[in-house]
């Protein structure tokens, strides 16, 4: 059974900056100059510091900050069979029109060279735990909440299906989508079992769908390279595979959650995607999930209105930019999340950054102490609608 948490919850949505170290330690591991045993000791160490910042900024619903992935994706290459860590510019190699791609990651502040990606070279099942050792570790250090997250199905086919090294194993995307699945529902019955409080998949890559502009046959997003055909479609698949990953698994004691934003791997908010949610509410509002965890602390996620077509959903409301340097005032999150409330009951609001401090290891959005200072803003928000709101007749 998932911690009791208060009125308007304060959490996170994953990742934490990593410090040079712990830069250092994923980079000697993947070359091989580290073991096992020394990467845990400088990791661990790396957790129980972003815990203890978490704690102190008085957040409810807590995360590892991811300090043992080298992003929120790429991670699972050590953790399955047949899998293989490739850079992005690795596999630009695999694109027919390798000029035009680039200029798109040029355009988009994309850094090919330091962003890694999970490809299949063969049938992939787990080898380990994807997430598990993380919370269990993390459960011997907190008493508060602990989310988990987890790269989403349709992420993790988008991303790991490449034209070129997935074919003898998986004709199509399609194909491999069923082995996805699989290893996500293990996981799930893994994490279930040990009592995560909050197992949140994300998918950021289903704003591409619909809000990019430039790239007419290829898109980039985390890495994903496959070219995009009918949106519609793709949403409709997406949709499909994250039900069937959830599917009986609500009601068993963990919140599930799907996070969705438009890119976190620049600061320069006019090269990340823009647009509304209103294309994506169909989709979002058919997901048998607790609560989608949205963007709505830039303006390019667009109005609070389109939250009224979710009919019995949490949201997760992102009332902080974690790729902005300024802290936002407490008192500007009390009049957001007021302002929702004219769409969702108070029971069914978190309150969160818009996305992770560090997705990408190697290109955080902000220091530690900025996101500390940002999540105590929500917390001092948190504490001003809970004396308003916690009587149970408002």
């Amino acid at each position: 059974m998932s911690k009791e948490l208060p009125l308007f919850p304060v959490t996170v949505v994953g990742s934490w900056p990593r410090s040079r170290e712990v830069l250092r330690a994923l980079r000697d591991k993947r070359e091989g100059r580290m073991d096992e045993a020394e990467f845990l000791r400088i990791t661990e160490g790396a957790i129980l510091e972003s815990v203890r910042m978490q704690e102190e900024a008085g957040v409810d619903l807590l995360t590892d900050g991811e300090q043992r992935r080298d992003n929120f994706i790429s991670f699972v290459a050590e953790k399955l069979h047949h899998v293989k860590m490739l850079t992005v510019a690795e596999l630009l190699d695999y694109v027919e029109d390798k000029a035009g791609f680039e200029e798109i990651l040029g355009t988009l502040d994309v850094p090919a060279f330091s962003l890694s990606n999970p490809v299949a070279v063969g049938p992939i099942a787990r080898a380990k735990p994807l997430a598990l050792d993380e919370f269990l570790f993390l459960r011997k250090h907190t008493d508060r909440a602990i989310k988990v997250a987890l790269p989403g199905p349709y992420l993790l086919t988008r991303s790991m299906w490449v034209e070129g090294l997935s074919q003898a194993a998986y004709p199509t995307k399609e194909a491999l989508a069923k082995d996805v699945v699989r290893i996500l529902r293990e996981e799930l019955e893994d994490l279930v079992n040990a009592g995560a409080d909050f197992i949140q998949l994300d998918e950021p890559v289903l704003t591409e769908l619909v809000f990019t502009q430039k790239n007419a046959n290829r898109t980039f997003m985390c890495g994903a390279l496959t070219a995009k055909v009918d949106a519609q479609a793709e949403l409709q698949f997406a949709t499909d595979l994250i039900n069937e990953v959830v599917e009986g698994f609500r009601g068993r004691g963990s919140r599930l959650g799907v996070h969705v934003c438009r890119g976190n791997w620049s600061t320069q908010e006019d090269v990340l995607l823009r647009g509304p949610y209103e294309p994506l509410m169909p989709y979002l509002a058919c997901l048998a999930v607790d609560q989608l965890v949205l963007e709505y602390a830039t303006p390019r996620a667009g109005e609070l209105d389109a939250l009224q077509a979710l009919r019995d959903t949490e949201v997760g409301l992102g009332v902080v930019n974690p790729r902005l340097s300024t802290v936002e005032l407490a008192s500007d999150i009390v009049n957001k999340v007021e302002s929702s409330l004219a769409y969702l009951p108070k029971e069914r609001i978190f309150l969160n950054p818009d996305c992770g401090f560090g997705t990408f290891a190697q290109r955080p959005m902000n220091s530690s102490q900025e996101a500390v200072k940002k999540l105590r803003a929500c917390a001092d928000a948190a504490q001003v609608l809970r004396a308003k709101y916690n009587d149970a007749s408002l």
